[in-house]
């Protein structure tokens, strides 16, 4: 297991360096050579800029106490990591299907830059929430030291806002792309996450009590905001 974590570190380690480049990439061809940004563009390098901020700030949580079992983690993590890698990569692959290889539909420049206005609200939204949470965030589902239910911030309009913003922002920059393979992604990482959400609520209800957690259920939607609460 050790050996699993440092390599799945390492990946991470690899792939964030490659976002930076990427980062730096695009600000050098904007800035210096005037090169013309697009709505996809620009989601893009938010995408990119959350991406490394987010794993720059990755210590930033206490250790973790207790952890459900690795198969139920996995049950998540799979679709979530498909979807990721057929998101950013999905366009690039040619199948030899036309169906697949062919643009789904054709977006006008106004509805670009709404879906890049999406994707950077969705991704504020859990800079928000991770923000709330404060060192009890964990990039898996764990129970940490002190852990309580946190209900401030966007924590009031949804039991999970880091997962909702991120479902928001990839599905608006799957729309951008407008290709099949992006959108399976997209929908893969919605699935992955509900699946994640799922089983936070069911571990933390049984670790810090179901009482501790009932109320918030009843009286918060799970991952859309202002839906009414299925407890």
């Amino acid at each position: 297991m050790k050996l699993v974590g440092w390599l799945l570190r390492g990946a991470l380690v690899l792939y964030g360096l490659l976002v930076v480049v990427n980062v730096f990439v695009f600000a050098y061809q904007t800035i210096a050579h005037g090169t013309p940004v697009n709505s996809l563009a620009a989601s893009a390098f938010i995408w990119d800029v959350w991406i490394v901020s987010w794993i720059v700030t990755a210590r930033w949580s206490r250790p973790a106490t207790a952890q459900p079992a690795a198969l139920d983690q996995a049950l998540h993590w799979t679709p979530t990591l498909i979807g990721v890698c057929l998101m950013s990569f999905g366009s690039a692959i040619p199948t030899g299907l036309k169906a697949l290889d062919t643009p789904l539909w054709r977006i006008s420049t106004e509805t670009g830059w709404m879906l890049t206005a999406a994707c950077a609200a969705g991704l504020l939204f859990t800079w928000w929430a991770r923000i709330s949470l404060g060192s009890l965030w964990s990039a898996s589902v764990s129970r940490t030291d002190g852990h309580t239910v946190v209900r401030r911030g966007p924590y009031r309009l949804v039991r999970h806002p880091i997962y909702s913003g991120v479902i928001l922002a990839a599905l608006a920059y799957a729309v951008q792309i407008d290709m099949a393979a992006n959108l399976t992604g997209a929908l893969l990482v919605t699935f992955g996450f509900w699946l994640k959400a799922l089983l936070e609520e069911r571990f933390l209800s049984r670790e810090l009590g179901d009482e501790a957690y009932a109320d918030y259920r009843r009286r918060t939607p799970m991952l859309i905001p202002f839906l009414p609460a299925r407890g």
